[in-house]
This record gives C-alpha cells, sequence and structure tokens, in this order.
C-alpha cells in the first residue's frame, strides 16, 4: 500500500512539474523570440477575423491577454464556438505583433486541448 501511495505521490509532482515549465514567462519570452515552443494556459476570448484566421487570447481577455495564438489556415480540428474558457497547450515560434506575444500555429498537431 505504501509503494502505491509513494508512486501517486511522485506521478502528482511531475505532472506538476511538467505543467510549470509551459507557464507563461514575458522576460522567457523574448528571450526566445523566433524560437519554437510551447505554452499552455486558458482561452479567454476569441476573434475569428477570417475563414483562415482565428486570434485566441491567452491568460485574459483582450486587449488584456498574456499572448495571442494567431490560428492561421484553415486545416485545423479546433471547436470554436466552444474553446473559450478551455485550457490548451500551442506549439509555436514565439514572435512579437504590434508589441504583444504571440505564437503562430496553423496545424492540427501543434494543439492540445484540456
Amino acid at each position: 500500500m505504501k509503494k502505491i501511495l509513494l508512486s501517486a505521490l511522485l506521478l502528482i509532482a511531475f505532472a506538476g512539474a511538467a505543467k510549470a515549465q509551459h507557464a507563461f514567462n514575458a522576460a522567457d519570452f523574448k528571450a526566445n523570440l523566433g524560437k519554437t515552443g510551447t505554452l499552455c494556459d486558458t482561452v479567454y476570448s476569441l476573434k475569428i477575423v477570417s475563414d483562415t484566421l482565428t486570434l485566441l487570447n491567452m491568460g485574459a481577455a483582450f486587449p488584456h491577454q498574456k499572448y495571442t495564438i494567431a490560428v492561421k489556415g484553415n486545416k485545423t480540428t479546433l471547436d470554436l464556438p466552444h474553446i473559450k474558457g478551455k485550457g490548451i497547450c500551442v506549439t509555436g515560434v514565439f514572435e512579437m505583433f504590434k508589441n504583444q506575444p504571440e505564437i503562430v500555429a496553423s496545424r492540427p498537431e501543434q494543439f492540445e486541448v484540456h
């Protein structure tokens, strides 16, 4: 029984550490501009600009978002009408757009919805 409890505690500790690695930090984001990384957060608001561009505001609603995910193209399989309030992890290139942190993503494998 002690082994099972210890295993469960270790699993929870490692899961928390893995999630912490994906937390948004503005300084780290700027230090990694042009590089590919993964960030996880909650979608607070979104704007469908066109059939090939949707902006997901992460960490807070526009205009106070921590960063924006620019979903480009029409190959993603996100359930956009129901994604608000969901946690997602996105892998993409760290960029700045109009002095705001942004990740551009266009392929389904770049998204993980929680």
